[in-house]
């Protein structure tokens, strides 16, 4: 899977940072096993998933120590059972242990974002409509879960406040009017994607009437919907969000919106159960 060209410098400076935080001034456990002692370790899961974070493991391991050998036998974006093995790894027991928390944070919370993903891309696979993340991310691994939300089968929405305009009804309030605010984004950044968010028909009209590229039908029901997608008549991208869950997902993306924005794909997904073992001392 692509990554984002940021985050691959990002990766580094999470895991140390990932490092500081559990191992401190040093692994005070693992002191107790001698330092010539090698071992072979087995990582396998407990749930079924989809991966993500191969290269946040490798990445710790290389910072705990370059010698260690991660022999993957899964990649990103790969769809895994219960109990099978992920990843092996080769050298000092005390690097071994003294890495494993870190490497399977990260693989967990990662892997929990892509399989959360798949689940509701599967939901709407037959279908047209294209599901979005957004910013409800864990602080500092905003890269990290965008990355995962690809690896599950969804897509990015922008990835900050940089990338795309997206005028809420705060800012639509603070400018005047949908009309003024469209105008003064594409003033400040031609080229930039604009998105409106409106909660009525009414509004969605002005949007249109105003240039925005995107438009995000807040909370509408699935008739508002249907009415805005005829009004709409492809003039610009329609979003649907606000209250999307695993029952009504189908019946959203049914009413012909292009994309459905989901907060729950970043926010709510559960860590994979994975474990680790010494298989050989």
């Amino acid at each position: 899977m692509p990554m984002h060209p940021l985050l691959e410098q990002d990766i580094p400076v999470q895991v140390a940072r990932a490092i500081a935080e559990d191992v401190g001034n040093g692994d005070i456990t693992a002191q107790l096993i001698p330092a010539d002692r090698m071992a072979r370790a087995r990582v396998i899961t407990r749930n079924d998933a989809v991966v993500c974070g191969t290269a946040w493991v490798d990445e710790v391991f290389k910072q705990i120590d370059p010698a260690v050998k991660v022999i993957w036998q899964v990649k990103d974006g790969e769809t895994v059972i219960r109990n099978q093995v992920l990843f092996y790894l080769e050298g000092a027991a005390r690097s071994l242990l003294t890495g494993e928390r870190c490497a399977l944070n990260f693989l967990q919370t990662l892997s929990g974002t892509a399989t959360t993903c798949h689940e509701y891309a599967g939901l709407v696979a037959d279908t047209d409509v294209k599901l979005l993340d957004t910013r409800k991310t864990l602080p500092g691994l905003r890269l990290a879960q965008k990355y995962a939300v690809t690896c599950g089968g969804c897509y990015n929405h922008r990835i900050g406040l940089y990338d795309a305009f997206l005028i809420k009804e705060n800012h639509i309030t603070a400018c005047g009017s949908i009309e003024a605010s469209v105008v003064r984004a594409h003033e400040i950044a031609p080229g930039k994607l604009v998105e409106v968010e409106v909660e009525s028909l009414d509004e969605l009209q002005q949007a249109l009437n105003a240039g925005a590229d995107i438009i995000m039908i807040d909370n509408f029901t699935l008739d508002e919907m249907r009415a805005a997608v005829k009004i709409n008549n492809g003039q610009a991208k329609l979003e649907a969000s606000g209250g999307v869950t695993h029952e009504t997902l189908r019946d959203i993306a049914l009413t012909g919106v292009d994309y459905i924005s989901i907060g729950a794909l970043t926010k709510d997904c559960i860590a994979v159960d994975l474990s680790m073992r010494l298989v050989e001392v």
